[in-house]
């Protein structure tokens, strides 16, 4: 096994509690892209309630909600900045205040996005990729760093568990957490790892004439959003949106 450096013990808060947040970006509620993702995934994030899972051909209810659990739990987003426990001293309240005063030095950016696969996760993803959105998610995660709490010994160990490259692990120490920076991809996840075959065949021709709509045109990334789990192994909802330009 490789020797991974020692990360530096938290000694302000060794085992921070819960709640986790989050700041992503997620569509205005009632938008017809928000709609389209809690339709999918069978819940709305901004409200928290649930709804009926749409029918695919060839996919019994019980598999699609597996197939769409971890992102209905997580909520219909883009990471921008992952989950994280508060730093000791540092309130919800600061995060806020903090997040709007990001958004207002920003300007929405359109991009177009289409339904794709990323390491055999089926998402929307930008068509073709945007460095402007690169740069965004480098901003939040770095300018909104000083909240997060470092990550323990066994959050670090689940992570490692995938298996990372050099630069990940360094992704990892600096920033909690190894797909941000260099390794970060803007995704809206809609269902979880399918191998090529039926399944994977049937839920794309289900989604395809459901994402056409909202793929017809251009997306504007206009806001910064923040997500709040409030225990553990809990749904991520959207607590509060900071449109760009304040």
């Amino acid at each position: 096994m490789p020797e991974f450096p020692a990360f530096p013990e938290n000694q302000a808060d060794p085992a921070p509690t819960w709640p986790r947040y989050a700041i992503y970006f997620a569509p205005e509620p009632g938008s017809p892209l928000a709609e389209f993702g809690a339709d999918w995934l069978g819940r709305d994030c901004a409200s928290g309630a649930e709804r009926t899972l749409p029918a695919v051909p060839g996919v019994s209810p019980e598999r699609l909600a597996a197939i769409t659990e971890s992102a209905r739990n997580y909520g219909f987003h883009a990471t921008l900045k992952p989950p994280f426990h508060l730093k000791h001293g540092r309130s919800p309240a600061a995060l806020e205040e903090a997040a709007a005063a990001f958004a207002a030095t920003r300007a929405p950016i359109p991009v177009q996005l289409g339904l794709r696969s990323l390491g055999g996760f089926l998402a929307l993803m930008m068509t073709p990729p945007d460095h402007r959105i690169s740069a965004l998610a480098a901003d939040v995660v770095q300018d909104l760093d000083g909240f997060r709490a470092l990550p323990g010994d066994a959050e670090l160990a689940r992570r490692r568990e995938a298996g990372l490259s050099a630069q990940q692990e360094a992704l990892l120490q600096r920033w909690g957490y190894p797909y941000v920076m260099g390794e970060f991809r803007f995704h809206m996840t809609l269902s979880s790892r399918l191998p090529d075959g039926p399944e994977r065949e049937a839920i794309v021709t289900a989604l395809e004439p459901r994402v056409a709509p909202v793929t017809a045109g251009p997306t504007s990334i206009d806001a910064i959003a923040l997500f709040v789990q409030e225990r553990r192994g809990g749904p991520f909802t959207l607590a509060r949106r900071f449109p760009f330009g304040g």
